[in-house]
């Protein structure tokens, strides 16, 4: 007997009135149909919260919320769990869109693999202005892989993605994996900045599973912007978050020491560049990314590689024809 298992969307929003009905529509017009879509307006100041309430007027599987002030980012995504009643769960960033075959091409791989964690898909990401696409994340061809290539990926900066935007997960992974805070020495408010925390929801689900799935389609598609998170955040501040949010994954969570090392070279290659001045946490060492200083330690052959390739590609952009 086929079943056809209800698939949550969450819409997170927060002052998008100019852009909401474009990703609300392609969430309404997915062509699986067992689908509920989860709104939760973060206390807009625009008309945002009208226009999606107008919307829900004409599609009744979509569902509207209103905070009653705001919570910050990571609050209201995990308000949009909350309200969600389907046993996979998609999130749709509110300036994002999905191809109307999304959920009918990744939900297979969650109903019929109980192995695999999750599914991502390729992306295209379009620039808001210019109208420029660019394809990102293409981890290779469409296939059931293990997981440790996804946290090797992950940690080592290989091609797949830190964004839960472009996957489905199983609702309960979400409720595990989706943390509010992540313990760290700078006083950072994660749940404020929402950089890391996504980060987080794929590996500690990666970590559950010893499989997830891939889709080398454009089935997601990312609008960059300045008012996304990403694009107005300090780049140096960002990579920090991003290595702050990997680094509690590697403390509390990884076993394989070798590749612990590694990572904490691709620290340290980051610090040797500048990054950790100008994000101005004042991080100086890799131990400061750890409460178990004994974690700290560096593979120094794989740094010595980071820095030879890093000499090598700004020695070809100077050779005349190579840029």
């Amino acid at each position: 007997m086929v079943t056809f298992p209800k698939v949550s969307i969450l819409i997170p929003v927060y002052n998008r009135d100019n852009l909401i009905m474009e990703t609300l529509e392609s969430a309404v017009n997915q062509t699986y149909k067992n689908i509920e879509v989860i709104v939760v307006d973060n206390k807009s100041t625009d008309n945002t919260f009208e226009i999606v309430k107008e919307f829900a007027k004409l599609h009744p599987n979509v569902k509207v919320y209103q905070n009653e002030e705001n919570i910050g980012p990571v609050r209201n995504w995990r308000r949009c769990l909350d309200y969600a009643t389907g046993e996979y769960v998609k999130i749709l960033w509110s300036d994002d869109l999905i191809a109307p075959d999304f959920i009918e091409k990744t939900l297979p791989y969650l109903m019929d693999h109980e192995d695999v964690g999750f599914v991502f898909t390729g992306v295209e990401v379009f620039f808001h202005r210019t109208g420029r696409k660019e394809k990102i994340h293409f981890f290779g061809n469409t296939n059931i892989y293990d997981t440790k290539k996804y946290i090797e990926n992950s940690l080592l900066g290989g091609p797949v993605p830190g964004s839960p935007g472009s996957a489905l997960f199983r609702r309960k992974d979400l409720e595990e994996n989706l943390l509010l805070d992540i313990p760290n020495k700078f006083s950072i408010d994660f749940k404020m900045h929402a950089i890391g925390n996504d980060v987080l929801i794929y590996l500690l689900t990666a970590n559950k599973y010893p499989k997830f799935a891939f889709i080398n389609e454009k089935l997601s598609f990312f609008r960059a912007w300045e008012g996304s998170i990403t694009l107005s955040t300090n780049g140096s501040f960002l990579s920090m978050l991003h290595l702050i949010a990997r680094a509690y994954f590697v403390e509390n969570y990884l076993k394989d020491n070798a590749l612990r090392k590694k990572f904490n070279s691709r620290i340290m290659f980051f610090l040797l560049r500048g990054h950790g001045r100008k994000s101005g946490l004042g991080i100086k060492t890799v131990r400061d990314f750890y409460f178990d200083r004994n974690k700290a330690d560096i593979d120094y052959i794989f740094i010595s590689k980071l820095i030879a390739d890093k000499l090598f590609k700004t020695f070809l952009r100077k050779i005349p024809g190579k840029n």
